[in-house]
């Protein structure tokens, strides 16, 4: 076996464990706030999130061309690039596991790819477009989630002015099964299709598929991506649910409908444009926005603040590492 075909064996398996990693690092945005209202027991709701999150992954794959193709030139990608950008990813998102912060799995590997081919060929190799796009998705996602959070828990207040506390509760508590369930398709389908992106770069970059006819995804890379994601969010992530759930703001049935559906939403848009967003800061701005129709004191904003920090440093933090790794790679010959 050439070195080449090893290379792109360990493609494989860092993207099968980058995608296991997501799972269970991202595992909170689907069900966070379904085991905090106590809607679902947190094996249940683990269970619904692994499956739907499979589902969504094979339901698409506009998101996956535009990590693949939109963000650095393809043309000038090879394996050890691909490799460097997964190890830097996965080293971001188990730091930030172990911190229990929710940080973008999504941009962690982005930015890993951009700062890998950075370190090999310069800045000339970034395409300007996919940048752009990515870069809107930085900012789209957790604004519009927050804004149109509050403004969706303000009808519903408004909507329900004359009902019973205990009607309410009993029907949002049936209701947050489907925002839930909902949220873990949208989940599946936009984050479960970005290592679907890089893994058929490195094929493409191998020789393996196609690449006069567009940007090829072959069927077993979607599957086991999928499978991947899933069986992640199966194992759960329960550092982050207790963050997300239970440390921002308190949370009660009608309030985890709000925020999954807006949330999940907003991921639904972003992914049938192909704009690779991140489904943490989603809702995570859905679940502040939901919380500040209260009151702002309802929301623990230092919690919220040290979230914004962390995702604020995931850019920089993978870029230099995607760098760091991929400049390591080339010095000790790791290379095709």
């Amino acid at each position: 076996m050439d070195n080449a075909t090893v290379l792109l064996a360990l493609v494989v398996l860092l993207g099968i464990a980058f995608e296991f990693v997501n799972g269970f690092h991202d595992a909170a945005n689907a069900i966070a706030t379904t085991v905090a209202t106590r809607v679902l027991t947190p094996a249940q709701a683990i269970l619904m999130a692994g499956v739907l999150n499979l589902v969504g992954a094979l339901s698409g794959e506009a998101v996956a061309k535009t990590v693949g193709s939109g963000i650095v030139d393809s043309k000038i990608v090879t394996q050890d690039l691909v490799i460097a950008a997964l190890v830097a990813a996965i080293i971001w998102d188990l730091i930030t596991f172990f911190a229990a912060l929710p940080t973008s799995s999504s941009h962690a590997l982005i930015f890993g790819v951009i700062g890998a081919a950075v370190a090999i060929h310069g800045g000339d190799v970034v395409i300007a477009g996919g940048l752009q796009k990515t870069v809107f998705g930085i900012g789209y996602s957790p604004i519009v989630a927050l804004l149109t959070g509050y403004v969706f828990m303000l009808a519903i207040y408004w909507a329900l002015r004359n009902v019973s506390y205990r009607f309410v509760n009993r029907f949002f508590g049936r209701a947050q099964i489907l925002s839930s369930a909902y949220m873990a398709f949208s989940h599946g389908g936009n984050d479960g299709q970005k290592t679907m992106g890089v893994i058929a770069l490195a094929l493409a970059a191998y020789g393996a598929v196609p690449t006069g006819a567009g940007f090829y995804i072959p069927d077993w890379v979607k599957v086991i991506c999928a499978l991947s994601i899933g069986l992640g969010t199966a194992t759960g992530g329960w550092r982050i649910i207790r963050t997300m759930g239970m440390r921002i703001t308190a949370l009660k049935p009608v309030n985890g409908f709000a925020a999954e559906t807006t949330a999940a939403t907003v991921i639904e848009i972003a992914t049938r444009f192909g704009i690779p967003i991140s489904t943490t800061h989603a809702i995570s701005g859905a679940i502040l926005g939901v919380g500040a129709t209260r009151r702002l004191s309802a929301v623990r904003w230092g919690i919220a603040g040290r979230i914004v920090t962390a995702w604020v440093l995931t850019i920089p933090g993978c870029f230099v590492l995607g760098y760091a790794f991929a400049i390591l790679m080339r010095f000790v010959g790791v290379h095709p």
